[in-house]
């Protein structure tokens, strides 16, 4: 009996930690298969304003995820990839009422008990890739992945790369 109990409280738990939600556009004119080749953007994220260190860590995901998918860097690029970040401050407010209660609706009710109200504050982050065509200098892919942010610096290489390697995922785009 304990475990049927317990079973929705760890369900609560693992979907309250959703981690990013990604969305992608493209061109859908755009013929993928030709690009092999990738390079970054060096002054489009010359002036994201977020750290060096974490530009160094979305960077390397970057790279990692787009070498993982077969692409190659290359100084001479088919495609040149820029992101930018916007950022914001969540508020949730929970209301937990309880109780018994007992009276006439003219205020104080003696019998009523519990209740509880917690505000939580968190930041919330999205992440932009964007994918360019090297040679036209035209924007083809657009990803997009929104999310709960850290300030854990032990952990933020971890989130990172999660927002990348889910953003990335959708890249290229499987047209239907």
């Amino acid at each position: 009996m304990k475990n049927f109990i317990l079973f929705p409280f760890f369900f609560l738990l693992l979907s309250a930690c959703s981690s990013v939600s990604v969305n992608s556009d493209y061109d859908k004119k755009v013929d993928f298969s030709p690009y092999k080749t990738f390079a970054f953007h060096k002054t489009a994220i010359d002036k994201v304003e977020i750290s060096d260190l974490d530009k160094k860590r979305i960077l390397h995901s970057i790279d990692e995820v787009m070498t993982s998918k077969g692409f190659t860097k290359s100084d001479n690029s088919d495609l040149l990839i820029a992101f930018f970040t916007k950022e914001r401050e969540q508020v949730n407010v929970n209301q937990f009422n309880m109780g018994w209660g007992y009276g006439w609706g003219f205020g104080w009710n003696p019998y009523l008990w519990g209740g509880n109200t917690t505000v939580t504050r968190y930041p919330e982050g999205t992440l932009y890739i964007d994918i360019i065509d090297a040679k036209k200098k035209e924007l083809i892919w657009q990803g997009e992945g929104e999310g709960v942010l850290t300030k854990d610096t032990h952990k933020k290489d971890e989130v990172i790369k999660e927002f990348v390697t889910k953003i990335l995922e959708q890249y290229p785009p499987q047209k239907k």
